[in-house]
């Protein structure tokens, strides 16, 4: 056998595993020629498929961290995303990533679906492990096809969205002045009814965040900064509650309790973001245009924001004035 450094660093093989049979091939490294001879030894016997590439032998668990040190960790939720598909791995037994059957993973997520597991999560779990996929395969990491590329998300039932009344409102307003320990709820609820913030980013409003009766949110959910315009009613008690309260604290769970206190009765995980969806509603009931809601509530996509658009007060009305039955009094 014979594996010889050429001068301009390729790898040249010039064997002859038995008598007749000679082969010759330049590669650029010797761990290819060194396969290539191994090919070669093995042709004289059977004809195998030459493949220049070692086959891939990393588990799933070796996928995501790769993909983690290269992409995820630049993600806002890269870590708790990380977290996740260690779990996926782990049920699965962390199977040789190149392997990971979809029949199984589509089989798994059945018996899952049928133990109480949310459609959503189940989906977001599966746009996860497609996402590591993905990701490392632009990057040229891994140059096999994404297994889970056919496997097709759950159909989520959609919920429609819980809003207050005015009256509810005034409710709930009376239940936080008249029994909250904590006085942040309050401005913290005023910000949200407002603005259509969530629940999150009004608690985390600086001052800094407040100029010219403007409320600039920073940190969102999206990334991106925007900025909602209040009166000035609303801007001046926010700086007086500043002045005597300081900024707000973790104030959820006596919103809830407040909550409780009344007689509004929402579903389940839509107790504080049923604010934002409360100003969505009444926006678009008074008249408001729909993209102008996007632009508020920081929607990425317009298809977010339409779930509001059957409020307004003209949605749909062609149905009845262009359509093909037209009931005469005399019927």
């Amino acid at each position: 056998m014979a594996i010889d450094q050429q001068p301009d660093g390729r790898w040249k093989v010039d064997i002859e595993p038995v008598k007749g049979k000679r082969f010759r091939k330049t590669f650029k490294t010797k761990g290819e020629a060194q396969r290539f001879v191994s090919y070669c030894r093995a042709k004289v016997v059977e004809t195998p498929v030459w493949n220049p590439r070692p086959t891939d032998a990393r588990r799933l668990t070796g996928l995501i961290d790769a993909w983690f040190e290269l992409h995820g960790h630049s993600l806002r939720d890269g870590q708790r995303r990380k977290a996740k598909l260690d779990l996926v791995a782990k049920r699965f037994r962390n199977p040789l990533a190149a392997k990971l059957d979809p029949q199984v993973y589509a089989n798994d997520r059945r018996k899952r679906l049928a133990q109480g597991v949310s459609p959503k999560t189940l989906n977001n779990e599966l746009g996860y492990l497609r996402s590591v996929y993905n990701e490392l395969s632009r990057l040229g990491v891994i140059t096999y096809a994404n297994p889970l590329a056919q496997v097709k998300p759950l159909q989520i039932q959609e919920r429609e969205l819980s809003w207050l009344t005015s009256e509810q409102i005034t409710e709930l307003l009376q239940a936080i002045s008249s029994g909250c320990d904590n006085p942040h709820v309050e401005i913290i609820t005023l910000i949200c009814l407002a603005t259509g913030a969530r629940w999150s980013e009004a608690e985390k409003l600086k001052s800094t965040g407040l100029r010219n009766g403007v409320i600039t949110f920073s940190g969102t959910k999206s990334g991106k900064v925007r900025s909602v315009p209040i009166t000035k009613e609303l801007e001046a008690k926010i700086v007086r509650h500043w002045k005597q309260h300081g900024q707000p604290n973790s104030s959820i769970t006596s919103f809830r309790r407040a909550l409780a206190r009344t007689s509004i009765k929402l579903p389940k995980g839509q107790a504080a973001h049923s604010l934002r969806h409360t100003f969505a509603s009444h926006f678009i009931q008074n008249g408001g245009n729909i993209l102008t809601l996007q632009k508020i509530l920081g929607h990425s996509s317009l298809a977010m924001t339409m779930r509001y658009a059957h409020l307004a007060p003209d949605h749909l009305q062609d149905a009845v004035l262009l359509g093909p039955l037209i009931l005469r009094e005399d019927y």
